[in-house]
């Protein structure tokens, strides 16, 4: 390899190296500012001054807003990953499974709501949230159909426990819980999963 295709190629590296941490910084403004002042609130112009960047440089890495707010969900739920509940199916027993799962949930909503409280507010009034929010929905149908496993209603009870651990599972059930009724985390879980329980 000649000098010069060393130094081309040294460059090149550099150049990638800068771009990508151009866009980590992007996402993460983005990521702050929905955090703050929500999805709806959070302009271009705003993730541009809060990464220290042109407005020109954001489209130039993402030139749709589904493609940075896709991004910034990316990266929010990889540092903050709701609980695994690919584990809760080894848990033998559905009484068991639902009292773990809405402990842990619990627990994660408690430092996630900042987040969720705005994400979820905007959702219905920012179409570029669309695929994300579709995700999230999807998890959480997975997460009942995991609860839902083993439980012996049938018929018309069955379909009211379904209803039941989605109403359990929802951010909203904890803030109501928890925020709003001024519950304990553990009691909030055990009522919620009560409710399951004579569903």
């Amino acid at each position: 390899m000649t000098t010069e295709t060393k130094t081309r190629t040294y460059r090149k590296r550099l150049r990638a190296e800068k771009e990508a941490e151009t866009r980590r910084r992007i996402t993460e403004a983005a990521v702050r500012l929905h955090g703050s002042v929500g999805p709806a609130r959070t302009t271009v112009k705003a993730v541009a001054e809060e990464a220290g960047v042109q407005r020109a440089t954001v489209y130039s890495h993402f030139p749709t807003e589904s493609s940075l707010f896709a991004a910034c969900s990316a990266h929010w739920y990889s540092l903050n990953p709701p609980p695994d509940f690919t584990a809760w199916a080894a848990i033998a027993d559905p009484e068991e499974r639902l009292h773990t799962a809405l402990g842990q949930l619990y627990e994660w909503y408690e430092w996630a709501a900042p987040m969720l409280d705005r994400t979820l507010r905007d959702a219905p009034v920012v179409p570029a949230m669309a695929e994300a929010t579709e995700a999230y929905r999807h998890v959480f149908e997975q997460m009942a159909q995991t609860l839902l496993r083993g439980r012996p209603e049938r018929g018309r009870r069955r379909d009211r426990a379904r209803a039941a651990i989605a109403l359990a599972l929802a951010f909203e059930t904890w803030r109501t819980l928890v925020r709003e009724q001024g519950l304990p985390r553990d009691a909030a879980a055990a009522l919620a999963a009560r409710a399951v329980d004579v569903a």
